[in-house]
């Protein structure tokens, strides 16, 4: 049994050690935002934050998150009023959606530690954020008006 912070709320889970955070999200607590792409990440669509860092759910070990606070595209902001979310659908970037819940959470994280962003910070942090579409230029520019919205509310 593990106890974990999820979106804010403690959640007990039954599962073997090595389950990856990604399927204990998933099948466990019905939290399907998060997706499956690779199951070696490589593509990102399983990014969700540890303590606010962007990790990849797929290959971490339900027995290595502890207390950590874990937060799901769900949890980022449930009303969408997140900047990253508002851009997103500002810029209509998705064309797909596959991997946007990644990408949305590669972004928060990138914005966090980086407020003004150059494309080189965008290009860099999203890099391991693969989308099938080719929606790149989209994603950089949404990532840019996120971080001028976020500037604005301050």
């Amino acid at each position: 049994m593990f106890e974990i912070q999820v979106n804010g709320r403690p959640m007990r889970v039954e599962a073997a050690p090595d389950t990856p955070l990604l399927w204990v999200l998933r099948d466990h607590l019905g939290l399907t935002g998060t997706k499956y792409g690779c199951g070696r990440a490589l593509c990102g669509a399983c990014t969700v934050h540890l303590d606010g860092a962007a990790v990849r759910s797929c290959v971490l070990p339900i027995a290595d998150v502890g207390r950590r606070a874990v937060t799901t595209i769900e949890g980022l902001a449930p009303d969408r009023s997140d900047p990253v979310q508002r851009a997103w659908i500002e810029l209509d970037v998705p064309q797909c959606g596959y991997c946007q819940s990644g990408q949305i959470m590669a972004a928060a994280a990138l914005l966090r530690s980086h407020p003004a962003p150059t494309d080189a910070d965008i290009d860099a942090a999203m890099s391991g954020n693969l989308c099938r579409c080719g929606t790149y230029g989209r994603i950089r520019h949404a990532v840019h008006r996120a971080a001028a919205l976020a500037r604005a509310e301050r």
